[in-house]
């Protein structure tokens, strides 16, 4: 069993380096061992590209036979981009195949356990379940839901302040902070802000390793069509979620500049998210970033589409009842009612403190 944690650790340790690059696939990791000793290693490095078994097979060739294969997640058993992958490794004569989680897709879903199991492969399940499950929560949601996976980022003061009074916010947190936050926008498939912050930052929503796409929650269309969001992107990759309050001249205008204005039902005076969310799903993304501001994160956190929040977290105190927090309008009223969250990690990013938290 200790052998069978430390090979689907590394397994899992193999599928993170293509995080934010499967999409809308999973993150899948496999080794081969064999004799005790790794034969080959493989990993889904991005959609279209070989699947990790697929991978390891190929560089293990006629070795794979008599092996034992490491998979964090069910072998494929249907056809997508590429052929099922239960047929390669049934073809390749593995032995034995421990697999971390059964694969949430109702495609496969356990059909490729039966299949193995059928030709005499020892198949055990489980092993580091909870790991694969975590790095994953993304396709799992999306496959099952149909949603995407909502991660909320909070930049605050240890007061819980995101800026001042008069909406000065540059800078809470430190440059290493900063740096580190925009790194983690190669993890999603879009960034989406409140028409507020594009009013008040101009924020250009790039990420740093590769194209992202950019959502704004602009309920009657204020988004200038100067906005630095629009330089040098590409078509569909600038959304714009409105309702049928905005003017139709202004629907026109930002088109022209490159958007797709989606016009949703409105919510308390609002674009309903919820339905939001579901055309962002539909339209590919799965793993969406909640950069702000404190209105749409409370707002998403009051419909229950937020699955993970990054909090970072200044050494700093403003002191000011008037300045403004972090999260607005998300009223408990008792320490009893308030949202609990489960801690994930925890550590030091340059002189700030960065949680993940699932909730």
């Amino acid at each position: 069993m200790a052998d069978d944690i430390f090979y689907m650790e590394r397994a899992i340790a193999l599928a993170k380096q293509a995080e934010g690059m499967t999409f809308p696939n999973p993150m899948v990791g496999c080794v081969l061992v064999k004799a005790g000793k790794v034969i080959a290693e493989g990993w889904h490095k991005h959609c279209g590209a070989d699947h990790a078994e697929v991978m390891a097979l190929k560089k293990a060739d006629a070795k794979a036979k008599g092996a034992t294969m490491y998979v964090t997640l069910e072998p494929c058993a249907h056809w997508g981009r590429t052929p099922p992958c239960v047929e390669a490794v049934i073809a390749s004569g593995v032995k034995k195949v421990v697999v971390a989680m059964t694969d949430p897709n109702p495609l496969t879903n356990g059909r490729s356990l039966k299949a193995m199991r059928a030709k005499k492969i020892e198949v055990i399940v489980g092993v580091c379940k909870d790991e694969a499950r975590q790095m994953n929560g993304a396709f799992i949601k999306h496959v099952t839901t149909k949603m995407p996976f909502a991660v909320a980022k909070i930049a605050q003061t240890i007061d819980g302040k995101i800026a001042a009074m008069n909406g000065d916010s540059k800078w809470v947190t430190s440059v290493e902070a900063r740096k580190f936050a925009r790194e983690k926008r190669n993890d999603v498939d879009a960034i989406l802000v409140g028409v507020n912050t594009v009013l008040l930052d101009d924020p250009c929503l790039d990420a740093p390793g590769k194209e992202i796409r950019k959502v704004i929650v602009d309920s009657t269309l204020k988004t200038s069509p100067r906005a630095k969001l629009f330089k040098g992107t590409k078509p569909g990759q600038v959304l714009i979620a409105t309702t049928r309050k905005a003017p139709l001249s202004r629907v026109r205008r930002l088109e022209a500049a490159g958007a797709d204005v989606i016009v949703c039902s409105a919510k308390e005076g609002q674009v309903d998210l919820s339905e939001l969310f579901k055309a962002l799903a539909k339209n590919g993304m799965v793993r969406i970033l909640i950069e702000g501001g404190a209105g749409v994160i409370s707002s998403a956190l009051k419909a229950g589409l937020v699955d993970r929040m990054h909090v970072y977290i200044a050494p700093k105190i403003m002191g000011d009842d008037k300045a403004k927090s972090a999260v607005s309008g998300f009223d408990r009223k008792k320490i009893a009612d308030a949202l609990s969250g489960r801690f994930l990690s925890a550590g030091r990013v340059g002189s700030d403190i960065f949680m993940e938290l699932e909730v």
